[in-house]
């Protein structure tokens, strides 16, 4: 325990000293255990995971970002030419080699929970947040992320943030199914949602230990 604590200290983080205590106890009680983050676009997984690995002294992968190395183009790019079933082809081949990894915290793509051997790998070493937010708020940011040049290829062939409302409505089952917590974004910034996840964990590790391993 106490070689955790230092590990927390080297990386500056967190300040609060209630915090501190539960992130070097979250981290004791679920040991090696990944912790991935699921949701729908725009609701800050990989925002809220670089902020979480840091302070769990852990490493941080977006497996969008692994996917987008692979091919060498960026996702939109990959997906006009060539498709959504080849990017869940993809998407299946880098989640099954993430998933042999672990002490990692992992920002997965909007729809990994839509093919169940996704959801089984990730679960067999770790720990699924579920990031939610209101359409509301997603379309705000997805809105602002075109602005800035993002370009989110559409799912269904409708205007990305059009879409939102249908999609979510069929993915939202999927994502409480496969989630171990879930956590409103709708008014946290990133800092915020990191905080939130790491007291929900310790909350439910210390409420059901044996059913979360």
């Amino acid at each position: 325990m106490i070689a955790l604590y230092l590990v927390i200290l080297s990386r500056g983080q967190p300040k609060s000293p209630r915090l501190f205590l539960w992130s070097a106890g979250l981290l004791w009680r679920v040991g090696k255990m990944n912790i991935v983050l699921i949701g729908y676009r725009c609701s800050g997984k990989t925002a809220a995971g670089t902020i979480l690995a840091r302070r769990l002294a852990r490493d941080f992968l977006d497996t969008d970002g692994l996917i987008e190395q692979e091919a060498g183009e960026p996702l939109e790019n990959l997906i006009v030419a060539k498709g959504w079933n080849q990017f869940r082809e993809m998407e299946r081949s880098v989640i099954a080699t993430v998933s042999t990894r672990d002490n990692l915290v992992i920002a997965t793509g909007g729809g990994v929970v839509m093919d169940e051997r996704n959801v089984q790998r990730l679960k067999g070493n770790g720990l699924l947040v579920w990031l939610t937010a209101s359409t509301v708020a997603l379309k705000e940011r997805m809105v602002k992320e075109i602005s800035l040049g993002r370009i989110r290829p559409s799912i269904t062939g409708a205007d990305p943030v059009d879409e939102i409302d249908d999609v979510l409505k069929l993915r939202a089952p999927f994502y409480k199914r496969a989630s171990h917590l879930a956590v409103d974004t709708t008014k946290h910034d990133p800092q915020g949602v990191a905080q939130i996840i790491i007291a929900g964990l310790w909350q439910r590790v210390q409420r059901n230990d044996k059913e979360i391993r």
